[in-house]
């Protein structure tokens, strides 16, 4: 559905890594392999650390480059949690099933903190979200969860934020109140993701980029992923596509619709006009239907997002369509250059479930509906567990339901368009 390149997009996290971006050969020939893994964002390379450092022989195949759609273009917020909440999975699982996804992320949250350490690379993590409330109405939104994250599901360290303290956490009249986690994050994804890709190439696992897989069929017991130049023969695949799964398997690709998402880096600021900004350097969202979220990087710019579209498309200037919230946010920021601007396409589930499941040897991971940094971990953990031999995390998961978008391929997406549209509406209210 959509262009792929040999290129990552002109990101600014593409000009932070540009002294260590290289290139990873593609597949040629017929090969072997233990696992097979489709993708190398997160989902894959997540998954693929688990299983190579468990001994597996794994071979990952990427269409593009390593994190060269949403895992490496996001906004680099580790925030505990999924898109939809608790409710729905409680509401699917029950409370002691749902209990166990919570506790995952929670886990995920202390995995990603550790991940750089324990494998030798940095990727600018800094631990803090801070969730704002737009809305005097929404502000008993921060203090109901608060209480129930508190009693229901056993996070208790969060912070409420009253409105006369935010000024040490964000420098900007519009919010309300906060709730500040200090297990959240924010860090630079496409360094998470070289990271990641090295050390599964140091415990013996094969990267190919430029390797688009065209077509699998399964074989004897096994699966064969057929490439322009060659083919993988496995054990075990694992589709971890997302948004562009496509017509790879079109059963997996009708239960996810790609949303455009885009956001912008200032040039950089003084760090005294960064640390103004932001003086507790945490990341921020707030509680709109359609958020804005932000925060500062290590060379003292402003990473700010939150626009979306359900049509496929970019706005032609994003720069120019993201300004207005970002000034709306910070007045005295009005007419700061804006040195980067980019985009890229996410994967939403009708639910804003994740679907993650396994079918014989066949495994898939999709559907993180725009919030999938720490649920891409703690889903490949269940996948690559149930991989090994131990299926219970994974059985959780398969305990969601997410269906096919109503209107099939063609009005799926003004459907929901139609549907953002009330809800922003609703917000400006």
């Amino acid at each position: 559905m959509f262009q792929q390149s040999q290129q990552h997009v002109a990101s600014y996290y593409a000009h932070s890594c540009a002294d260590v971006l290289s290139t990873r050969p593609a597949l040629e020939r017929a090969h072997d392999a233990e696992v097979v893994i489709i993708g190398a964002g997160f989902s894959g390379l997540h998954t693929a650390l688990r299983l190579a450092l468990a001994g597996k022989r794994v071979t990952v195949l990427e269409a593009s480059r390593v994190a060269w759609a949403a895992s490496g273009r996001n906004g680099g917020q580790a925030i505990l949690g999924w898109s939809c909440d608790m409710p729905p999975l409680e509401a699917a699982l029950g409370y002691e099933r749902a209990r166990r996804l919570w506790d995952g992320i929670r886990w995920a949250a202390q995995e990603l903190r550790e991940l750089p350490v324990r494998h030798g690379f940095d990727c600018d993590y800094r631990p803090g979200h801070l969730w704002t409330s737009v809305m005097p109405r929404r502000v008993s939104l921060l203090t109901e969860w608060q209480h129930e994250a508190s009693h229901k599901w056993g996070h208790d360290g969060l912070q409420f934020i009253p409105r006369e303290d935010l000024p040490q956490w964000v420098a900007s009249e519009r919010y309300q109140a906060g709730l500040y986690d200090a297990e959240g994050a924010h860090l630079n994804p496409l360094k998470l993701a070289l990271g990641l890709a090295a050390a599964i190439e140091r415990a013996g696992g094969r990267i190919h980029e430029q390797s688009k897989a065209l077509s699998y069929q399964q074989e004897g017991n096994g699966f064969r992923v057929n490439t322009e130049r060659g083919s993988v023969k496995a054990d075990v695949l694992v589709l971890a596509c997302n948004a562009y799964l496509d017509e790879l398997d079109p059963q997996l690709s009708s239960c996810i619709l790609p949303v455009g998402t885009y956001q912008v880096a200032t040039a950089p600021l003084t760090p005294e006009q960064a640390t103004a900004l932001l003086p507790s350097n945490v990341c921020v969202t707030d509680n709109q239907f359609v958020l804005d979220y932000f925060r500062r990087t290590p060379d003292n710019r402003l990473l700010f997002g939150g626009g979306c579209t359900y049509l496929g498309g970019m706005p032609k200037d994003i720069a120019a369509a993201t300004r207005p919230f970002l000034e709306r946010v910070f007045p005295q920021l009005k007419g700061v250059e804006l040195q980067f601007a980019w985009g890229g396409h996410i994967d939403l589930t009708m639910n804003r479930t994740p679907d993650v499941g396994g079918e014989g040897n066949r495994y898939w991971l999709q559907g993180y509906s725009g919030h999938g940094v720490l649920p891409t971990l703690a889903a490949a953990r269940a996948v690559a567990d149930a991989i090994l031999g131990e299926t219970d995390e994974l059985a959780l998961y398969q305990g969601l339901s997410n269906g096919r978008f109503p209107g099939g391929k063609h009005f799926a997406a003004p459907l929901e368009a139609i549907g953002k549209a009330w809800y922003r509406l609703r917000d400006s209210i």
